[in-house]
C-alpha cells in the first residue's frame, strides 16, 4: 500500500511518533481475550500481525470468522468516523467496502513478508 494511501502527507507523519493504541477495557478485564490483528505504517509501508489458527484449532471456520472480524472492524471505523466528523455510517461502510475491492482486485502495492507462527 502506497505511503499516500494510508495515512497524510510526510510532514504529518513526522509529527505522530510510534503512536499506539489502548487495549479495550473489556480485553484487560478478561483472562481469556485474545489479540487477532495489529496493523502498523512503517517504513513506507503496512506491516501486520495477524493470529491465524485460533477458529481453525478449535473446528470452526478460520477464512470465514476472519470475514465476519473485519466486517465487525469495518463497522467500528464506521461508528467511530459519525461519532468524529459526523459521516453518515452506512455510506462510510460503502466506501470503505468499495475501496477494499478495488484494492483486492488493483493492488496500490504488492503483500510481502512472512507468516511466523507463535506469540511473543
Amino acid at each position: 500500500m502506497q505511503q499516500a494511501a494510508l495515512c497524510a502527507s510526510p510532514r504529518t507523519l513526522a509529527l505522530i511518533q510510534m503512536r499506539t493504541l489502548l487495549i479495550p477495557p473489556a480485553a484487560q478485564r478478561d483472562n481469556k481475550s485474545v489479540q487477532m490483528l495489529s496493523a502498523w505504517i512503517a517504513e513506507n509501508g503496512l506491516h501486520c500481525t495477524v493470529n491465524i489458527g485460533l477458529w481453525e484449532s478449535s473446528g470452526g471456520n478460520e477464512t470465514r470468522a476472519w470475514g465476519i472480524l473485519l466486517a465487525d472492524v469495518v463497522r467500528h471505523i464506521a461508528n467511530a468516523h459519525k461519532s468524529e466528523f459526523g459521516r453518515n455510517a452506512d455510506e462510510t461502510i460503502a466506501e470503505v467496502f468499495a475501496s477494499l475491492e478495488r484494492e483486492l482486485e488493483e493492488p496500490t502495492s504488492k503483500a510481502s513478508g512472512e507468516f511466523s507462527p507463535g506469540h511473543s
